[in-house]
């Protein structure tokens, strides 16, 4: 199959662009496109042979749920048989935006886009092309991150193709996304809310929002996974990656280059994942940035494509500095973690 690439810079004088991505989708077919916090795998989520086209093509377990992109709430209403008041207080608040509520679907949303679940994923992107491609499409569209199962999430065109190129009829190219984690994912089924993935949007900020108790459930205790993320691996470069903590920087570095050293004694080459404070320190082969401490919203939208970066280089082995204490430390650290398949040096 052939992947054709368009470009979109200008909305208002490419909606035929648009509209041909969203007849292909129409069709049961897949697109992908950008949302402000990661590109998107997207098919009719009411259409169970896209929502097979969409596992197929990322190589997707078929038990682990995708998100519907609305872009209205009368969209929503369609898909879910309660709105409870917590939830439409957050919406008002955050939608459109990076934020997914978890709500008890109705009979029209197949269990083939649930996971076999009776509740529903379901958010509003704050991107502009991915509404109006909502809207041509005149369907809720199911869309997980564009990439393969398990690899670092795509937050340009360019990584979409590297996965997934030859597998999947378009990629609308809408640039850079702007947020770079994906949405918080909140569970709205229960009396007290629960967050199951968390994003750009912090528990804190919630919690406020709400003026009750958010609880987090960053694991994974049943059978069937209740939103994306809970269950398999992700985010993963091709080398071994390993996260270092400590609340000492200085610590931390000197750990980061002590492990360094012993992995070139063994003739291993090194990656090092640090920030702009301490990138000069390193003895690394490979060092790259993912931005300042002092800015955790730059860290977010820098982390996947750094982690990918290090697939174009030989490197063995990553060492990854952590973030412990800081602003949205939930969403970088749950990331960081599955990148390394939780393997962690504490100093």
């Amino acid at each position: 199959m052939e992947t054709k690439v368009i470009q979109i810079r200008d909305i208002e004088k490419q909606k035929d662009d648009i509209e041909e991505a969203a007849e292909l989708i129409r069709r049961g077919q897949v697109v992908a496109f950008p949302t402000e916090t990661v590109y998107g795998l997207g098919g009719d989520g009411l259409n169970e042979t896209a929502v097979a086209q969409i596992y197929e093509a990322k190589g997707r377990p078929s038990d682990n749920p995708l998100i519907l992109h609305v872009n209205s709430m009368a969209m929503v209403r369609e898909l879910v048989t309660l709105i409870p008041e917590k939830a439409q207080t957050v919406m008002n608040r955050f939608w459109p935006g990076p934020l997914t509520v978890i709500l008890p679907k109705s009979e029209k949303v197949p269990k083939k886009t649930t996971g076999g679940l009776q509740s529903v994923a379901i958010r509003m992107p704050e991107h502009k092309l991915a509404l109006a491609l909502i809207e041509k499409a005149g369907v809720p569209i199911a869309a997980p991150s564009a990439n393969t199962s398990g690899r670092p999430s795509p937050t340009r065109a360019e990584h979409v193709k590297e996965d997934l190129s030859g597998k999947i009829p378009m990629i609308l190219d809408g640039g850079k996304v702007f947020v770079g984690v994906e949405s918080t994912i909140v569970d709205f089924t229960s009396e007290i809310p629960v967050i199951l993935r968390p994003g750009h949007i912090s528990k804190k900020q919630l919690e406020n929002v709400l003026g009750c108790e958010v609880l987090m459930n960053q694991g994974q205790t049943d059978k069937v996974p209740k939103a994306p993320g809970m269950k398999y691996t992700h985010y993963a470069p091709k080398a071994n990656m390993i996260l270092v903590l400590g609340d000492d920087n200085q610590k931390v570095v000197d750990k980061i280059n002590e492990e360094t050293d012993k992995e070139h004694q063994e003739g291993r080459i090194v990656g090092i994942i640090a920030t702009d404070e301490n990138m000069e320190f390193y003895h690394g082969d490979y060092v790259f940035s993912l931005g300042s401490r002092q800015s955790m919203d730059e860290v977010m939208l820098h982390l996947y494509g750094t982690i990918r970066q290090f697939d174009h280089t030989n490197v063995d082995v990553i060492y990854s500095e952590g973030f412990v204490g800081m602003e949205q430390e939930e969403a970088i650290m749950n990331r960081l973690m599955k990148s390394c398949g939780h393997e962690v040096i504490k100093v």
